[in-house]
């Protein structure tokens, strides 16, 4: 069975069978740092968890509902960079965070955006994307679910010489519903490479950090269900020495650092994060307009909101907000 099958099928048989998730009103992202930066350089982290410490208060303060519930979380590189020693990298984060006013309720592996609890979530999630045809489109370059690109606009068509010996002329790519001039992206989802295991060739897939990094704004805002079951349920981790695996594969994909945390998922996110973070945000929001999500979450989602007073947008990129700060 492939990916896009069980999605179809997902779909098809649990129409009146979601599970709805605990939401907070708001999810804050409290930075992100590459994981080699982690083992060794505190005042790097120090530094950045100070200067996101009064934007992080002011989201809190932003939700103005009686009785807010607000939760924060950050998110761990361990898909690309895995050879640290999780106690430490965890117990690092929570204390220097506390010690800056930036307290972590959830701690989440980007391993667990590519496969959480046993379900593929990157292939799932690939699976939905919808990507927008082209005007002329003669189908010389292959759809993203075989490329492994996606563009928000016509890419520029390839020069040389064609049969009749006559150079093509080079042509700007456009984007779609440009205003005056084009912006445009074209973004790797992933990379297939050929590696030789036990004698044969097989196929590698590695996925890009936008695309995991969509997935792991689509676990904040809880959109995300296998078979109408919610994916990457929190578990408590109580942070000691004899309490945390020694590898990060072992642990869960989303962990939950403070017991009385509001929910993890939410009904709105802001991420608060480094400049040089912003064109992986900007590929997110493209990567997330292409994605055909599951319509009895989204409406279970913005009924849920209604009955607490609040108008949810349908579409999550109008739910998820970003403060972009200094790099350190």
């Amino acid at each position: 069975m492939t990916a896009l099958e069980v999605v179809a099928y997902t779909e098809a048989s649990n129409q009146d069978s979601v599970r709805g998730v605990p939401l907070s009103h708001l999810s804050i992202e409290v930075g992100h740092f590459y994981m080699e930066d982690l083992p060794s350089d505190e005042e790097r982290i120090r530094r950045q968890f100070q200067r996101l410490a009064p934007w992080a208060t002011a989201a809190k303060k932003s939700v103005t509902t009686d009785r807010p519930r607000v939760s924060t979380c950050f998110l761990v590189d361990d898909y690309f960079f895995n050879s640290t020693n999780p106690n430490e990298i965890l117990q690092k984060l929570v204390a220097i965070g506390d010690e800056c006013g930036v307290s972590i309720d959830y701690i989440a592996r980007e391993a667990g955006c590519w496969v959480a609890d046993g379900v593929p979530l990157a292939e799932l999630v690939a699976a939905r994307l919808l990507p927008e045809p082209a005007p002329g489109t003669n189908g010389s370059r292959p759809p993203p679910h075989q490329s492994g690109w996606l563009c928000n606009g016509e890419r520029s068509p390839e020069t040389g010489t064609d049969q009749a010996m006559h150079t093509q002329r080079w042509e700007p790519p456009q984007e779609f519903g440009k205003r005056n001039h084009s912006i445009f992206l074209d973004i790797e989802l992933w990379k297939d490479v050929e590696e030789r295991v036990g004698g044969e060739t097989v196929i590698q897939r590695t996925w890009s950090c936008p695309f995991l990094a969509s997935i792991w704004h689509l676990l904040r805002l809880g959109m995300l269900r296998h078979f109408g079951e919610p994916i990457a349920h929190p578990h408590q981790l109580t942070l000691g020495i004899d309490d945390i695996p020694e590898t990060w594969n072992e642990l869960p994909a989303v962990m939950q650092m403070n017991p009385r945390a509001a929910p993890f998922c939410a009904y709105r996110s802001v991420s608060i994060l480094p400049q040089r973070y912003l064109p992986i945000e900007n590929a997110i929001k493209l990567i997330l307009s292409h994605l055909s999500l599951d319509e009895p979450v989204i409406g279970q989602v913005v009924e849920r909101g209604a009955s607490e007073g609040l108008e949810i947008p349908r579409k999550v990129i109008d739910r998820i907000s970003h403060v972009f700060i200094e790099g350190t």
